[in-house]
C-alpha cells in the first residue's frame, strides 16, 4: 500500500477515534443538548465510511463502529460488528466487553455469559471480566458462580468492593448468605 493512502487512513481512524472519545467523555455532561452523544456518535460512523480500504485495520474499525452504535444505545445493531471485530481479533478484551454489554442489553444473559467466558480465556488477568460476569451470574440467579467470579474480582483489584453496594445487578442474590459473607468481609 502506497504510503500516502496509509496516512490517510490512518488520520480518518484518528478523527473517528476522537468523535468517539468526545462521546465518552462528554456524552453525559450534555444535559441540554440531548441528541449530542447521537451526533457524535454518527460523526464517528460518517467518518468510518470514508475508510475505503481498512486493510489491517478492519478489527479496530469494526470494534469503533459498534462502539459508536452502543453509545446511541442501537445495542442490536452494535452485535454484528463487534462479534465480527472479536473474531478478527480474538485477544482484544475490551472488544468482548463491549459485545458482552451489548449482549446483556439486548436480553441475551447467556450470550452474555460465553463472550465474557471467552474474554478469561484470552487473558484472565482483567477484574473487570470477573466483575461482570459476576454481575451477569447473578442476574441469571446463579448465586454460587456470582460469588465466584465476585471474589475473583475482589481478588485481582480490591476497590471493586466499592462498587458492590450501589450494583443493581447484584439485587437478586444481594441477601444470599454467600454474598452477604463475601461482601462484608472487612478487608
Amino acid at each position: 500500500m502506497s504510503d500516502p493512502l496509509r496516512i490517510r487512513r490512518q488520520q480518518i481512524l484518528r478523527e473517528a477515534e476522537g468523535y468517539l472519545d468526545l462521546v465518552t467523555v462528554f456524552g453525559d455532561r450534555m444535559p441540554c443538548r440531548p441528541d449530542a452523544r447521537d451526533q457524535l456518535s454518527r460523526r464517528v460512523l460518517e467518518t468510518l465510511d470514508r475508510i475505503e480500504n481498512p486493510g489491517g485495520l478492519k478489527g479496530h474499525i469494526l470494534f469503533l463502529r459498534g462502539q459508536a452504535l452502543r453509545a446511541m444505545e442501537q445495542f442490536v445493531e452494535a452485535v454484528p460488528p463487534l462479534r465480527e471485530a472479536a473474531e478478527i481479533e480474538p485477544q482484544n478484551i475490551h472488544i468482548r466487553l463491549s459485545l458482552a454489554w451489548c449482549y446483556k442489553r439486548c436480553r441475551r444473559l447467556d450470550l452474555a455469559i460465553q463472550t465474557l467466558e471467552e474474554a478469561l480465556e484470552a487473558d484472565p488477568a482483567y477484574a473487570i471480566v470477573h466483575y461482570n460476569l459476576a454481575c451477569y451470574w447473578s442476574l441469571a440467579g446463579n448465586v454460587r458462580l456470582a460469588v465466584t467470579y465476585l471474589s475473583q474480582a475482589f481478588e485481582l483489584e480490591p476497590n471493586y468492593r466499592d462498587l458492590v453496594a450501589s450494583e443493581r445487578d447484584f439485587d437478586p442474590v444481594r441477601n444470599h448468605p454467600h454474598f452477604q459473607a463475601l461482601t462484608t468481609v472487612i478487608v
